[in-house]
């Protein structure tokens, strides 16, 4: 660890780049990603509704708002859950770059039957290879050790509040998700939930 913070305050001091900055082109960096691996998707056979959509992006909204907020008036939001030192907010940007690595895997396994809601393709497959192995929802995973390195960077009690809003948002898509699954794949999809978690891994 000593090593590796020291390599960090090195390229921080020579290039003057924040943490914050740096967890902002890891976030942009993931995004373009995204955009660019959704054009390989297969055709959508059922969705859900827009008011089941809404009840798992309305708080994500709200998280964003707690995290990007950059108000100087935020009462004990704004207080400080860990020291406030380039120690700490370096340490924040490598949980952000493994969760970021973690979803970007956990992605490229799902491959086409990827969609950003819930939904079922044409030929879905249930997917079992990589993170999937012991981890039902492992993109989601990801994005929350990469929110978790947000809060941690950030350092404030708001990063954590709204770490916790975007879990219970992934929570609830979660739950629709797998009852899409169970529609589909029944016995299969069960025997699947037997041997993985939710978000952690379950190994068997």
């Amino acid at each position: 660890m000593s090593a590796l913070y020291q390599l960090f305050r090195i390229i921080w001091l020579w290039s003057g780049i924040k943490p914050e900055v740096v967890v902002g082109l890891l976030w942009m960096l993931f995004l373009l990603y995204w955009i660019v691996s959704a054009l390989n998707r297969k055709k959508t056979k059922q969705r859900e509704s827009i008011l089941h959509r809404l009840s798992y992006i309305l708080p994500l909204l709200a998280a964003f708002y707690l995290l990007y907020n950059d108000r100087e008036t935020l009462g004990w939001l704004g207080a400080y859950f860990v020291p406030h030192t380039a120690l700490v907010q370096w340490l924040g940007v490598v949980v952000t770059a493994t969760g970021l690595a973690i979803a970007c895997w956990a992605r490229l396994h799902l491959g086409a039957n990827w969609s950003g809601v819930v939904t079922l393709k044409e030929g879905h497959e249930l997917i079992r290879t990589g993170p999937y192995q012991n981890i039902r929802h492992p993109i989601y995973t990801g994005i929350l050790v990469g929110f978790l390195g947000n809060a941690i960077t950030l350092g404030q009690v708001r990063g954590l509040i709204g770490l916790a809003v975007i879990w219970a948002s992934f929570y609830v898509k979660a739950r629709r998700e797998e009852s899409f699954l169970m529609q589909e794949f029944g016995p299969k999809f069960k025997e699947h939930t037997q041997h993985t978690g939710m978000f952690l891994p379950k190994f068997s």
